[in-house]
């Protein structure tokens, strides 16, 4: 399930990059438009600050702006630094291995090799899906919502 960390972070980026060409946002109106505790939201910034997505500006007319272009962030990058590994089982992850304790022989295990198969399908799509791409969603969602 995608934690409201994540959750959270996607819908931050997300205001911020339908906001890409104006000036920095403030924590308290994306907290405001999103739905999302502001003590909460700023924790996530600044984690996703401190991985380079964003850039902080202090004082007046200060806030929040993306890093990078909306197309450049992509969801994997987003859960990794959100929430660590995409695999399910810490013993089919690729940036977070970890041997099960009760495993006798991952080369048999059923289990392992199924959530290998689920994260593999799992990053195909998060690899292959930015924020620009979620933007793009909801306005096509949104139009297909109007013409009802």
């Amino acid at each position: 399930m995608l934690s409201k960390k994540t959750k959270y972070a996607i819908k931050a980026l997300v205001a911020l990059g339908k906001n890409i060409e104006k000036p920095p946002m403030q924590i308290s109106k994306i907290a405001e438009e999103e739905h999302i505790p502001k003590k909460f939201l700023e924790q996530i910034l600044l984690d996703l600050r401190n991985a380079g997505f964003l850039y902080s500006k202090k004082g007046a007319g200060g806030g929040y702006s993306l890093n990078k272009k909306p197309e450049e962030i992509l969801l994997v990058h987003v859960m990794r630094v959100t929430d660590g590994p995409i695999a399910m089982v810490p013993c089919a992850s690729l940036n977070f291995y970890h041997k099960c304790d009760e495993c006798v022989d991952e080369k048999t295990c059923g289990i392992r090799s199924a959530f290998i198969d689920v994260r593999d399908a799992t990053l195909k799509v998060l690899t292959e899906t930015s924020i620009a791409d979620v933007i793009g969603r909801e306005d096509t969602l949104k139009v297909g919502i109007e013409n009802l």
